[in-house]
């Protein structure tokens, strides 16, 4: 077993510049207890905490939330130069039948062509389930190949929740599911990973075939802060509703499931409802704060047998935390390193761990790598370095 040497540095030290840590016992608001959704969750983007949730990860019927897959797919596609945005979608007739199974269609024809563009507009304005399946077959051939490929991507997501049984989310009879953390994963996935592409999700409506429809998340309406993402609803899944909101640089992620209603119009509202009351309570009682750059020097470690002696460490990616509002000082940070490490170093190899505590819970950790790489030294380094070792 890998001997560590454990650093425990306060914040003070870590944390620059914060200055004094202040011992403070405010008392926190728990989230809205008469939620009436069955599962919700609420996180940061940036630093992927989970602020709120309920039963977050029962296996539950995702709606036309699968759509935020299928976009996903169809963007990955996109910067890939497999497909463009310009491209000429012949309509099959299967896409069309889909689009006449259920209440929500872009109203496509059988062996038109549409331009790719505008079926993502379909896809994600109209939740159109005739512009899933034509965007399936363009990417993958067939739906079911496509389905493939939506399973796939969850899985390398870390949706462990979730299966996918076609393109739009009608239910079928091969069971398909997800949780409200599955889904909230995905979301801040396609906020992340397709920044130049998320704007669709801000638009209002969308207007095809001499036919305009409204996107059916009403916080687009309600508040400017509110640019995504994606609604849903059957008779069995009841009214979903994902959704992201930017506060002075947080960003909130929030989905809200199985709402019952009696109409289309109360069901819309109260999603609306839960999920401002979330943004509303979680915003209130927490800040989000980048500690440190992906990159810079954090530490540095002891090489044995190396050209140096030491090699500095940081992190691959930037680090994140939200905390309580008002306890930003008070966290500590404290950093795990191999004390056996020995060359050669590979830049970019897994060497130790940081955290970030506060209130002795672990409210972060992100392992820490080898900013260099280090060469083994010459014999007269190694045969020192393995005497040193010795005591």
């Amino acid at each position: 077993m890998i001997q560590r040497i454990l650093l425990s540095l306060i914040c003070l030290l870590l944390i620059a510049p914060l200055g004094q840590a202040l011992a403070q016992s405010t008392v926190r608001v728990p989230p809205p207890s008469d939620l009436e959704s069955r599962n919700y969750l609420i996180m940061d983007h940036l630093s992927g905490m989970v602020l709120a949730e309920r039963a977050a990860d029962e296996r539950v019927e995702p709606a036309s939330l699968t759509k935020l897959m299928t976009a996903y797919l169809v963007f990955q596609e996109i910067e890939r130069g497999t497909i463009s945005l310009d491209d000429e979608v012949r309509i099959s007739e299967r896409a069309w039948r889909t689009g006449m199974q259920g209440a929500s269609r872009m109203f496509i024809e059988v062996n038109n062509r549409v331009r790719l563009q505008d079926l993502l507009r379909g896809l994600i304005i109209q939740s159109g389930n005739d512009a899933s399946v034509a965007l399936a077959e363009h990417v993958g051939g067939t739906e079911g190949a496509f389905v493939d490929l939506m399973n796939a991507q969850a899985r390398a997501l870390g949706m462990v929740n979730t299966h996918f049984t076609n393109s739009h989310g009608l239910p079928t009879e091969e069971a398909q599911y997800t949780s409200a953390r599955d889904m909230a994963l995905l979301a801040s996935a396609l906020i992340r990973d397709f920044p130049q592409h998320y704007g669709y999700y801000s638009e209002r409506n969308f207007t095809f075939n001499g036919i305009t429809q409204s996107n059916r998340n009403l916080l687009l309406w309600r508040d400017s802060q509110v640019d995504g993402l994606k609604t849903g609803w059957t008779r069995t899944s009841g009214y979903n509703l994902v959704s992201s909101r930017e506060q002075e640089g947080m960003r909130l992620v929030a989905v809200v499931m199985g709402i019952d209603a009696p109409s289309h119009q109360q069901g819309g509202i109260k999603r609306a409802n839960e999920s401002q009351a979330l943004y509303s309570w979680g915003f209130r009682q927490f800040e989000t704060h980048r500690l440190y750059e992906a990159g810079a020097a954090l530490t540095d470690a002891r090489v044995w047998k190396g050209a140096t002696d030491r090699v500095p460490m940081g992190l691959s990616e930037d680090l994140y935390v939200t905390v309580p509002r008002g306890r930003y000082r008070d966290m500590q940070a404290q950093m795990e390193l191999d004390a056996s490490l020995e060359a050669p170093v590979q830049a970019g190899e897994v060497y130790g761990e940081v955290q970030l505590i506060l209130d002795g819970e672990i409210l972060s950790r992100r392992p820490l790598v080898a900013l260099e790489s280090v060469e083994t030294g010459g014999i007269f380094r190694r045969l020192l370095d393995s005497v040193l070792q010795m005591f």
